[in-house]
């Protein structure tokens, strides 16, 4: 059992809650009134008073994150694969369960669901724990969502800053995350970029991996063999949001000072999580330990984060599961026919772009008809080709990554 007291200090504001503050934080998320509407949207059926009666009885005994992750969070996940993909798998090779605690380096699909289906299979995979997950402070948008994911095994990415603000709170946030996988024995679950990659073409920022190096020990590739980093590719055959991304580039593009509202973030969370999925496909790559050791410590910092970005993404890209949807996707874009798929995969992707850009032309036209002018008219092709492009761009990094391993064989 971790108390409070016995973390330091200056990540208070930043880190989940230690285990004699949960309690205290689900009784404070029970008696929010915004989460009581949230709970009456899932369960309309019942009153808020039995609603809210039935979680604080299911509370009983949940005594640290954990606990509160396997009582409430896994039987959510579960059921929304269950009625919202068509199936998911989880496949690792170099790392296993054990007592070595990683950092999951990940491409980015789903605002909620990328980390919490990850807790879930390395539950079912017999790993030990689960991960603490980098969120942005952004997405916290009302009291009881920062009360939630704390409560998640969340640690707070303090987004909007100064140069100077931000240079500390990467730097506090760096020494939490070594403490959180060497201290505490927690995993960890980051994006390799900040937010999601609109366009499905995932590269790893520098900037994550010079703030995993400010904290710890040792020289910079100390510090980050000391966090243990597994590439991590994850791979949906829908995206729920994709409309809502293409609809987003046309909004950017077209409206002057264009920014996505609170109702906006919560939308994306809402669609990813209710919308189909089609199968879910997670694997993670051996862990970078052994490669960054062979790197020369005095390699300058302008060669090694760059190099190690392009690993991470070659090792995500390799790692990709494709789908009918990234083959035909990738094909109708290039004007050909040359991948393995059947003519009623084509047939059924095509319809399914039909209908996605349908609903992001609806979403362009009521986002704008505020407007003065009357709206904008959406861009049907360029919606399309958005569309496209999310689908196709898996497929075309894996290729590339896979014709390049093939190369240096």
């Amino acid at each position: 059992m971790l108390l409070s007291k016995e973390i330091p200090e200056e990540f208070k504001d930043i880190r989940p809650y230690a285990d004699d503050e949960v309690r205290e934080a689900i009784d404070s998320l029970l008696s929010d009134r915004q989460f009581a509407r949230m709970l009456k949207g899932f369960a309309p059926f019942l009153p808020l008073s039995c609603s809210r009666g039935l979680l604080r009885l299911a509370a009983v005994g949940v005594r640290s994150t954990l606990d509160f992750q396997m009582r409430f969070m896994k039987p959510v996940v579960r059921y929304i694969l269950r009625h919202y993909s068509t199936g998911h798998s989880f496949t690792f090779e170099g790392i296993a369960p054990g007592n070595e605690r990683y950092t999951f380096i990940s491409n980015h699909r789903d605002i909620v669901l990328d980390s919490a289906i990850l807790d879930l299979m390395l539950h079912d995979a017999r790993f030990p724990t689960t991960v603490e997950i980098a969120i942005g402070d952004n997405l916290l948008i009302y009291p009881w969502i920062r009360t939630l994911v704390r409560l998640n095994k969340s640690f707070i990415v303090q987004r909007s800053l100064s140069m100077r603000e931000m240079l500390n709170a990467s730097q506090t946030m760096s020494r939490y995350m070594h403490f959180a996988v060497n201290e505490k024995h927690e995993n960890i679950w980051i994006a390799q970029r900040e937010g999601r990659a609109k366009d499905s073409d995932d590269r790893t920022q520098d900037s994550v991996l010079k703030m995993m190096a400010m904290g710890g020990e040792g020289s910079t590739l100390q510090r980050l063999r000391h966090m243990h980093l597994v590439p991590l590719a994850l791979s949906y055959e829908y995206d729920p949001c994709d409309y809502l991304k293409a609809a987003e580039f046309q909004l950017k593009r077209d409206v002057k000072g264009f920014k996505k509202s609170k109702q906006d973030d919560l939308e994306n969370m809402r669609t990813g999580i209710l919308g189909p999925k089609g199968y879910v496909h997670f694997q993670a790559t051996p862990c970078l330990d052994t490669w960054l050791a062979t790197l020369d410590e005095t390699m300058p910092k302008a060669e090694l984060f760059p190099l190690l970005a392009k690993h991470i993404d070659r090792e995500i890209h390799r790692s990709y599961r494709l789908y009918a949807s990234n083959l035909v996707a990738a094909d109708l874009l290039e004007g050909g026919s040359s991948r393995a798929y059947s003519d009623d995969e084509r047939r059924a992707f095509e319809k399914y772009v039909d209908e996605r850009v349908a609903k992001a032309a609806e979403h362009v036209a009521k986002a704008t008809e505020h407007l003065a002018e009357g709206g904008i008219a959406p861009d049907l092709a360029f919606l399309r080709e958005r569309i496209m492009i999310m689908y196709a761009n898996p497929t075309f990094n894996y290729e590339k990554a896979t014709a390049a391993a093939d190369t240096r064989a």
